[in-house]
């Protein structure tokens, strides 16, 4: 039997970290909202949270194989920890600007995203380190992923409302402190976590190259292409949703902080059932028709009904039924990019995927608070709505799609095999990474 330690380190950080910034995707709006009582606001701080992301993403992959992925988790916690702890605490001095608030909201999704790329491209050698499969330990990873997303938003529900939405920001800080040290003190001993051993003197030309062979495999594969324009589309309006159109719809016609709590822990609790199903039981259905299925059911009926309706038990059905067909994707996805993807280029990969995966966000949250003022909430709700089911109708129309449940490299059932070849249906332990994350 493996050593079980660096996953399970791994994968407490990541919950603990994931919880933490449930806290600030309901905190920092309400804030915002709360102290400057405008939707467009909201979206430009989620304009500013979320364009670094992307930058961090274009460009971060090859600084993650140099740095080591286990530094460059600590060291990415502890700056986001620094830069969530000061809005509160600028706030409480009497000094907090807007133009700060955006500023440490940015500093927060730059540092961020190389911590999450660290931990995330480590499951298939933590897996093999601990004697598990790598289907398994993908799906574990988005169950407690979910699961801690669930937990933190109904707290961040319930602290807003009795300690208020600064208190809840302190909190955040304090996760992401957590998990530096849990990282520090458990991923040891895995050479994949440890920096590696440049293939090329450190130089803006072996940068670039190092860049471009991430981006040339995504541009080279049909089906993780699909994938990264999907969820593109489906995180931006998703951004939407979290940042602007949740907030204003809970703010106007339903009970506030801890409704979008609910909602949102309802949403993480399906998910978290999902994942797990799926662990249990996925391998045995065709993966292209369940996620074809749950990628359709699993965003736009929200955006409906929270448009049609003011009460706040419709929105939670769909919500926690919704999640429950989210939960089901990332386990998919994840095990899919893994099979595409050689340990070499893991990061680089997973940099490139982030950035297209996230690209539309900085729009989407953007265009949500615009569409709110411009045109109401309810015809913001349809007209986001309306992008996300047309995005989860790619697979539906996109030949490229029909490889899903293609294992590359697979050793045929039987040989010879006569002209078709059939994958074996044995888990694969080959790698590659991305976090395509649909979902709030």
């Amino acid at each position: 039997m493996g050593n079980r330690t660096p996953l399970a380190a791994t994968l407490a950080a990541n919950s603990i970290s994931t919880a933490g910034t449930s806290l600030t995707l309901i905190g920092v709006p309400w804030f915002v909202l709360e102290t400057t009582g405008s939707a467009g606001r909201a979206g430009v701080v989620a304009f500013c949270a979320t364009l670094p992301i992307i930058v961090a993403a274009l460009i971060g992959g090859p600084v993650i194989d140099r740095f080591g992925r286990r530094r460059t988790a600590i060291a990415s916690d502890a700056v986001c920890a620094a830069a969530i702890a000061a809005i509160p605490l600028l706030h409480f001095a009497g000094v907090l600007d807007f133009w700060m608030l955006c500023a440490l909201m940015a500093l927060n999704g730059f540092a961020h995203t190389p911590g999450n790329t660290a931990r995330y491209v480590l499951i298939p050698d933590l897996a093999e380190h601990a004697g598990t499969t790598l289907p398994r330990a993908a799906s574990l990873f988005d169950a407690v992923s979910r699961g801690a997303r669930m937990i933190g938003a109904a707290l961040a529900g319930v602290l807003i409302a009795f300690v208020g939405a600064e208190t809840v920001l302190l909190l955040d800080a304090a996760t992401f402190g957590l998990s530096a040290l849990l990282i520090a003190a458990g991923v040891r001993g895995v050479r994949a976590a440890e920096p590696r051993k440049a293939e090329a003197p450190v130089s803006l030309r072996a940068y670039g190259t190092e860049l471009r062979e991430g981006y040339g495999h995504v541009l080279g594969n049909r089906l993780l292409l699909a994938v990264v324009v999907m969820v593109m589309f489906m995180n931006g309006t998703d951004q939407g949703w979290n940042a602007v159109l949740l907030p204003v719809h809970a703010e106007g016609e339903l009970s506030g902080a801890p409704a979008i709590g609910l909602l949102t822990a309802l949403f993480g609790a399906g998910g978290l059932a999902g994942a797990l199903l799926y662990g249990a039981v996925g391998h045995r259905f065709s993966r292209r028709a369940v996620f074809t299925v749950c990628v359709i059911l699993c965003g736009a009926p929200r955006f409906l009904v929270a448009a049609v309706t003011g009460t706040t038990l419709p929105l939670a059905v769909t919500m926690l039924l919704g999640g429950i067909a989210g939960g089901v994707l990332n386990p998919i996805l994840t095990t899919v990019v893994y099979e595409r993807v050689p340990d070499r280029l893991r990061s680089r990969v997973s940099g490139a995927l982030t950035a297209g995966s996230e690209f539309a966000m900085p729009v989407g949250g953007l265009a949500a608070g615009l569409l709110v003022e411009g045109a109401g909430a309810t015809g913001a709700l349809l007209a986001m709505g309306g992008i996300y089911f047309l995005a989860t109708l790619s697979p539906l129309v996109f030949p490229s799609w029909r490889t899903l449940d293609d294992v590359p490299g697979a050793e045929p059932v039987q040989k010879p095999v006569p002209q078709t070849e059939v994958p074996a249906p044995a888990p694969v332990s080959s790698s590659g990474p991305s976090r395509p994350t649909p979902g709030p």
